[in-house]
């Protein structure tokens, strides 16, 4: 039997003793030489041989089993040294059949001069049988592998699992160490857990390591292992005993599992396609693979169209043009690689073609060889890569995500030995599947970025028109493309009399959304300044309009109705008058303008903050302040003034003391400001105007009054006519009459006193007729048979031009002409 072989192969302590009464035993005396000298009525009872027939005779006659001179001389060696030993033999009953006793033997003993062992047995009872084969099955056929090892920690047994998983044959084990036959699979830490537990007596549990063995050399293995110590009779430790089961499959699962849980934290941290893609290489290098190439479409890194391949819309060309996105190699500088990042390549492994990245399964090459026809054919440079550097093993997954083909990602093996597995190939799956949800994600954000940048840059002036009025200087700092494009916007709008506009505002938000509604706002700015509507007035028509804006909730099934609905806006209002050199402002809910006087003192008015835009119910006011020439006066958005390192105070402060500093150009300043004040990208975008102030002399502007008579007229368009040619505008002249006599004639037979004319030449000549009275004034087109009603009309097609405002005494119609 197998059990009884390994008994005589492996001497193991004595079994503790059985409770029940021995005295039944049967006992028996052999001497040294094998012959019976002793024989007890137990034995004969046992046998059914008495002791007639069995003493002077040779015990091995009683023995059922295959005769092994060598293992018996082992038990006797063993009983020899003070040892006894302990076993399950077979014996031959007196009719012939085998009987199964659990036989001890003692130390040796000296029965005058001859040396002789004290055999006892008894029978093992029919439940006893059948414990003891459950037992054989559990330690031979178990799939735990299981192990004795004495006090030196050498083998004294162990189960055929166990040699099946080391691939060490039985034989060769036994009396050896672990650290002699394996020395590759830590056996140097087991050896000190196992003396560990010999020395402390407490068992160490669930112990995992990786290694190789003979059984399977080209694949690392994953083990757990449990250590006990074997306790004898005296509860003295006497060895240690350890059980071990591979663990491979759980331990590749649980690899997996990590691997992408931490690929999940490292790849896909920014929202840029290019960094993806490195990320995923950078990630799988070395733990992965030796090599790997992720290569894009040329779509997906483009911001304009659709940006990628949907994988429904049909066969797509035999070659995709891709570019290297991202690579990373073991061996320094990617020697591999026959193309450099940002490179075009065209690569599929042979023979596949570009459907491979529609609707492709990942490619497994377990072994590459560079010798296969359809590499030196189709990838020759590849081919001799392959060769040179030992390329020996390559996973290729198509990269999708959300029915769109994004590239291809590759994995190669050089150094690491082991080719890849079937297992390898779900990992691979794993990581590309995460890698292109992240890479498509920014090719989302990157495009819908680059719209709402050209879409805020297009609804930003291009050019600033301040006249002889204003020398003027912008500066935009869009935010970091992480947080996304603002709604922050400037504009200059030239008004009547010489005029100009300033205007400031922030959108809240950030997107497309946010810039769309920005580009509303400043049309609506425009339009209400055109209606030369003062700062105070366009501000609360401004916030009507965001109120109706911010209307724009949910249709009934809860889906926003307006792309661009927001929260609201703030927004800053000003209008420089060269001719008065005074600059009349209100805001909402904006921080102050900033002036810097010509001596470099530095102020910041605060007209009324009033509400941000949208709020609704609340005034807006106006303040008037008076500005001397080539003051500087800075409209700006609170991201350069407020940050996480400082409150908008000591930002203003700060940007009083830059702007103070330097008489520098003006553009130079400008730029220089922010650079100085916003040295990183912010979280918002960033808007300075800078503007500084010219007055019209008394030589351009030219006033009469007007008297109430008719007959006055002719008086004051004679003067009007010659001042135009005095200023050397000879070609306007008649022009300028016409439009004179019209606009006086009107406010004279309709308006209320007092009425003034007064010319002003700027960039444009423009002549304006005030009054007292608040009657807008209307363009009739008159009838063939009507005698009047044709002034109006005729100043619109003599004039650029024409309209008119209000003031807080009145009103005044105006009309330009271009200069030639």
């Amino acid at each position: 039997m197998d059990s009884a072989r390994d008994a005589f192969d492996a001497p193991t302590p004595a079994a503790p003793r059985d409770l029940l009464d021995a005295s039944t035993d049967a006992a028996a005396i052999v001497s040294a030489d094998g012959v019976v000298v002793g024989w007890t009525r137990g034995a004969e009872a046992l046998l059914g041989r008495p002791a007639s027939q069995v003493v002077g005779r040779s015990a091995a006659e009683l023995v059922a089993m295959d005769r092994d001179p060598a293992r018996v001389a082992g038990v006797a060696a063993r009983c020899r040294a003070g040892m006894g030993w302990s076993g399950v033999i077979s014996v031959r009953h007196r009719d012939g059949r085998p009987v199964d006793v659990d036989l001890r033997v003692s130390a040796s003993f000296r029965v005058g001069d001859d040396e002789c062992f004290l055999l006892s047995a008894r029978e093992q009872s029919e439940q006893w049988t059948l414990g003891q084969s459950v037992l054989d099955g559990f330690l031979t056929r178990s799939p735990v592998g299981m192990a004795v090892m004495d006090l030196e920690l050498r083998y004294v047994w162990l189960n055929d699992t166990l040699e099946r998983f080391g691939g060490v044959p039985r034989e060769q084990r036994l009396g050896r160490r672990l650290s002699e036959l394996l020395p590759g699979l830590q056996a140097v830490a087991i050896e000190g857990l196992m003396g560990k537990v010999l020395e402390t007596g407490a068992p160490v549990t669930d112990y995992e390591y990786l290694g190789w063995s003979w059984a399977d050399p080209h694949r690392r293995h994953a083990y757990s292992t449990s250590f006990f110590p074997l306790v004898g009779d005296d509860d003295s430790v006497t060895g240690v005993c350890y059980m071990v089961q591979d663990v491979t499959e759980r331990w590749h699962a649980r690899r997996l599992l990590s691997l992408v849980n931490e690929a999940g934290t490292r790849v896909g941290t920014t929202l840029d396609v290019m960094r993806t893609a490195q990320e995923l290489a950078d990630f799988a290098v070395p733990g992965f693979a030796d090599f790997v190439i992720v290569d894009l479409l040329e779509p997906v890194l483009s911001t304009e169209g659709h940006g990628a391949w949907l994988t429904d819309a049909g066969p797509a060309p035999a070659r995709p043009v891709m570019r290297r996105a991202g690579m990373c190699s073991v061996r320094e500088g990617c020697p591999e690689a026959v193309a450099g990042i940002g490179d075009r390549v065209d690569f599929l492994p042979p023979p596949h073609d570009a459907n491979l990245l529609i609707d492709g399964e990942p490619i497994l090459i377990p072994v590459l060889d560079p010798s296969d026809d359809l590499w030196t054919t189709e990838q020759p440079e590849r081919a001799v890569s392959i060769r040179e550097f030992g390329l020996h093993s390559l996973i290729s997954v198509p990269m999708r995500a959300r029915n769109t083909a994004l590239g291809l990602a590759t994995f190669v093996r050089s150094l690491n030995p082991v080719s890849f597995r079937s297992d390898d190939v779900l990992l691979a799956r794993e990581l590309v599947a995460r890698a292109a949800l992240c890479v498509d994600n920014a090719r989302r954000y990157t495009r819908e970025h680059t719209a709402a940048v050209t879409l805020q840059r297009s609804l930003l002036p291009h050019a600033l028109a301040g006249g002889t009025a204003l020398e003027l200087a912008s500066s935009y700092l869009p935010a970091d493309p992480t947080d996304g494009v603002g709604g922050d916007w400037f504009d200059v709008i030239p008004l009547s009399g010489a005029r100009v506009g300033l205007v400031v505002g922030d959108v809240v938000g950030h997107g497309i959304a946010a810039a769309a509604t920005m580009g509303r706002l400043r049309t609506a700015v425009q339009t209400l300044a055109d209606m030369e509507m003062p700062p105070d007035e366009l501000l609360a028509h401004l916030d009507d309009l965001v109120l109706r804006l911010s209307g724009e909730r949910t249709d009934d099934t809860g889906a926003q109705q307006g792309a661009t609905a927001f929260l609201g806006a703030t927004c800053l209002y000003a209008v420089y008058d060269p001719v008065t050199r005074r600059c009349t402002m209100a805001r909402a809910g904006h921080p102050p303008p900033v002036v810097v006087a010509p001596d470099g003192r530095v102020s910041f008015p605060e007209p009324p903050a009033g509400p941000p835009l949208g709020l609704g119910g609340m005034a807006f006011e106006a303040t008037e302040i008076e500005l001397a020439e080539n003051s500087l006066i800075g409209l700006y958005t609170d991201g350069l003034v407020e940050g996480a390192d400082r409150d908008i105070e000591e930002g203003m402060s700060r940007l009083g003391e830059v702007l103070a500093r330097s008489d520098a150009d003006l553009a130079t300043l400008c730029t220089s400001a922010v650079r100085q004040l916003v040295p990183v990208p912010q979280p918002d975008d960033i808007a300075l105007l800078l503007a500084r102030t010219h007055a019209l002399g008394a030589d351009h502007v030219v006033s009469w009054e007007v008297p109430v008579d008719p007959a006055a007229v002719a008086d004051i368009r004679a003067r009007a006519t010659r001042q135009v040619e005095a200023w050397g505008l000879g070609e306007l002249a008649m022009t300028s009459e016409l439009i004179v006599s019209e606009l006086v004639t009107n406010a004279v037979r309709y308006a209320t006193p007092p009425i003034r004319l007064r010319l002003i030449l700027d960039a444009r000549l423009t002549c304006e007729v005030s009054d007292a009275s608040s009657t807008a004034p209307r363009l009739r087109h008159a009838r063939i048979t009507d005698e009047g009603g044709r002034g109006l009309f005729l100043v619109a097609q003599l004039a650029h031009r024409w309209g008119a405002r209000y003031t807080a005494d009145g009103k005044i119609i105006w009309a330009e002409q271009e200069i030639p």
